[in-house]
């Protein structure tokens, strides 16, 4: 029998989260945000639950973000409610926890997977790990929070560069910009996960949710306004030619050629 795509792994008070679609470098679709929707409440309900931890499976991806395949001839009302709307609500979920969720992240970050590892409380990566918004080279934005999240971890200046441009960056520079909290060898990567994971389910749940949810306050700005726009703007991309463009380049292995339309 196939296995879930996502996956609740207990231990002790520790629990894992894992995307799993290996071979399409865990890249998430409809059904996978709403699996991991569920898993995080069932998580957040679980008193024997002091910390979560989200990974990918396999070692070359945590998530290769948002399949193509999926956005592919969605409408502007379907790229809102059903993309945009529905990465919002897992983000937020993530940030609204009471407890705290660190990424461990294992490869190729890109896209939404770079937006749910920004949703993280602590973010830690093996050296292979790679980091991108690359949205921009399909016709489109981040539109899972990327264009909100991403300015407070890192600053306007490094996440424009990262959104406007669309390249990636490894996970030593991940680090110096502040990106993520540590990096680890791959082999590594479980074992320091999981030591920072029990550090943090050995303190105290209460003044641990109090802390994360003042350290989300003050990064506010009103974030929820911000998504409501990210998602307008993510939307309305669906009805450009460069959107259809950029997706029949990613398809056909060509650079895109954008026409401002």
């Amino acid at each position: 029998m196939e296995e879930k795509p996502v996956l609740i792994r207990r231990e002790g008070n520790l629990a894992w989260i894992l995307l799993n679609r290996p071979k399409k470098l865990n890249a998430l679709n409809a059904d996978m945000l709403d699996l991991l929707e569920s898993a995080l409440e069932e998580l957040d309900s679980d008193e024997g639950v002091r910390c979560i931890l989200l990974r990918g499976v396999g070692e070359r991806a945590f998530s290769a973000g948002a399949d193509v395949s999926w956005l592919s001839g969605l409408s502007v009302e379907e790229a809102r409610t059903q993309v945009s709307e529905k990465g919002h609500r897992v983000v937020m979920k993530i940030r609204g926890l009471s407890k705290p969720v660190i990424a461990v992240v294992n490869g190729y970050a890109l896209g939404g997977g770079c937006e749910l590892a920004l949703a993280c409380d602590l973010r830690i990566a093996s050296e292979k790990a790679r980091f991108s918004q690359p949205e921009i080279r399909l016709g489109l934005i981040p539109g899972w929070g990327g264009t909100q999240l991403l300015p407070r971890v890192v600053g306007a200046t490094r996440a424009g560069e990262m959104i406007l441009l669309g390249g990636a960056v490894d996970a030593e520079e991940a680090h110096r910009m502040g990106l993520v909290n540590r990096v680890v060898p791959p082999e590594k990567l479980d074992e320091e996960a999981v030591r920072v994971a029990e550090a943090l389910a050995s303190g105290p749940p209460r003044a641990l949710a109090v802390a994360k949810r003042l350290l989300n306050l003050s990064l506010q700005g009103p974030l929820e306004e911000g998504l409501r726009e990210e998602a307008e703007g993510f939307s309305s991309l669906f009805s450009t030619e460069d959107f259809k463009e950029g997706v029949a380049a990613f398809r056909e292995k060509r650079r895109p050629e954008f026409k401002g339309r």
